[in-house]
């Protein structure tokens, strides 16, 4: 997948001399600090609702699942530096057996922290959209067992998915299935929100009437998903013009801002628990009593 990931690995000499723009390089010290405090951040939004009862719900289960994707992103980056590092250092044979299979591994993980954002946002979206419009039918619709069933399908199902995009990495059918999943996720919330909104002019009165945490929820969820957007957005784009047009020196000159676009990557699942913590004061409380060792009242 590192003609994907990476362009520079095998794009020819022919693509940056038809391009007037320079590869943009930033330090992998701020790639590898940005990935440790995205996995310290998520690691902390698990251990919040594994340790509070009262954050166990379907909603925050789905949060989760959301984090355990935002940390698969952060862990393939510090992965990768570290296979980088024990290359450079020479206990790891360049092009070798070892170093291929790893970074095979480490590619699946990165496919899967994208597939598991995507699914994870559209189950979100699901749940508000039962939330607002079903609130009296919720508990018997979105039950626990459904969660931890619709959760185990949608793992298996991205898992399976990741591995078989590395495996054949190499077709176009295979890129444009990994990029069509992106759009199909925003189009699957986009028509939601339609709904939301017809539903909501007919039942405003109705709407009015429910708990501020409903619709709070739907906020949350529009800012995740305008965030994801934005940081995944710029690298989507780079894989079907690393796809279709490689050579060219406009799409070569986009490309040149890769290290850029994985920057923004990593951003996203430093910003998520943020917006988890600023929009719920449950999981916040969750967060101080944490860090401050059960001392906050």
């Amino acid at each position: 997948m590192k003609h994907i990931i990476n362009p520079y690995e095998t794009i020819n000499g022919t693509v940056r001399n038809n391009s007037d723009c320079p590869r943009v390089v930033l330090p992998e010290e701020i790639f590898f600090t940005i990935s440790i405090i995205g996995v310290l951040e998520n690691l902390l939004v698990l251990l919040a609702v594994i340790k509070n009862k009262n954050l166990q719900s379907p909603m925050y289960f789905f949060i989760c699942s959301l984090a355990i994707s935002d940390m698969l992103g952060s862990l393939y980056k510090i992965l990768e530096n570290t296979l980088i590092m024990f290359r450079n250092m020479g206990y790891v044979k360049p092009r070798g057996n070892f170093e291929t299979t790893a970074d095979d591994i480490i590619d699946s993980m990165f496919i899967l922290s994208l597939l598991g954002s995507i699914f994870s946002l559209s189950v979100i979206a699901a749940d508000r959209y039962i939330t607002i419009f079903h609130a009296l039918q919720y508990h018997n619709i979105v039950t626990m067992r459904c969660t931890v069933i619709t959760l185990m399908v949608i793992w298996t199902f991205c898992t399976g998915s990741s591995i078989a995009m590395v495996i054949f990495s190499h077709h176009v059918p295979t890129v444009l299935t990994f990029t069509s999943l992106f759009p199909l996720m925003l189009v699957f919330i986009l028509c939601l929100y339609i709904h939301m909104f017809l539903l909501a002019r007919s039942h405003a009165r109705k709407i009015s009437t429910l708990p501020r945490t409903n619709m709070k929820g739907a906020i949350t969820l529009t800012i995740l998903l305008g965030v994801f957007i934005f940081c995944w957005a710029p690298f989507v784009l780079h894989v079907l013009l690393m796809t279709f047009c490689p050579n060219n020196p406009y799409c070569a000159c986009y490309m040149s801002l890769f290290q850029v676009n994985g920057m923004l990557i990593m951003c996203n699942a430093v910003i998520d628990p943020f917006i988890y913590a600023f929009r719920s004061p449950e999981l916040r409380d969750a967060f101080k009593k944490m860090i401050f060792c059960n001392r906050y009242q």
